[in-house]
């Protein structure tokens, strides 16, 4: 049966950060409140938890789990190689809305579907994301909501829509933002913004020293 844990409490706050990690060591399901939408995570080597997670949203393999991490440092042991603009982007956005696609380390033995070699990335600005990210290390985490259905903003959300597939849930109260992070993929000669969200794509242009349609990914 899904556990429930108000974040608001402070009590209830310890022992739901305690289930949330227990849960993820041991391949379950957990949701938790992020900055820009709730999130379904799990461990992001644990590859049945990931198969799980694909299957708890009704998505295949065609659509790779992005990963969050807790420190800005543990990116470097994920991707081949942190290039100047990825560190200026971390810098300028991290913690926070903004998710980077990037080569991965090619000794990682993970499986988050099929990402042809790259990997997600975004270290979330919320202290419980934070928290859990900290004990277990890289998760992968989805939106915590059934592919095509709205994202969960409150644990609620989650829920309503996961159900009994959740081991526990974390109610961090409505998500801050409320929209989507921005992506900006890395993995090609020029940086390209695959979706504008919680970062606008001025904002990455500035950063970048660009102009912001060279960003766009249809042009």
């Amino acid at each position: 049966m899904s556990a429930v844990f108000d974040c608001s409490d402070p009590a209830e706050r310890s022992a739901g950060l305690h289930a949330a990690v227990a849960a993820a060591r041991s391949g379950r399901l957990v949701v938790m409140p992020t900055d820009t939408v709730y999130g379904l995570g799990c461990d992001a080597f644990d590859s049945a938890a990931v198969s799980d997670l694909l299957a708890a949203k009704g998505r295949g393999r065609d659509m790779p789990v992005p990963v969050l991490v807790g420190s800005w440092h543990t990116v470097d042991g994920l991707v081949a190689s942190m290039t100047p603009q990825a560190r200026e982007l971390v810098q300028a956005f991290w913690p926070g809305g903004l998710s980077l696609v990037m080569e991965q380390a090619p000794t990682l033995a993970w499986d988050l579907g099929d990402t042809d070699g790259s990997v997600m990335l975004r270290m979330p600005l919320h202290p419980v994301a934070i928290e859990v990210l900290r004990e277990v290390g890289p998760m992968a985490v989805s939106s915590a909501n059934v592919s095509g259905q709205p994202p969960a903003v409150t644990a609620a959300d989650a829920r309503a829509q996961l159900g009994e597939e959740v081991t526990v849930y974390l109610d961090g109260g409505r998500a801050e933002l409320g929209t989507a992070s921005t992506i900006v993929d890395l993995t090609g000669e020029t940086p390209r913004v695959l979706r504008e969200g919680a970062v606008s794509l001025a904002e990455v242009a500035e950063v970048l020293d660009c102009v912001p349609d060279e960003l766009r990914a249809d042009r």
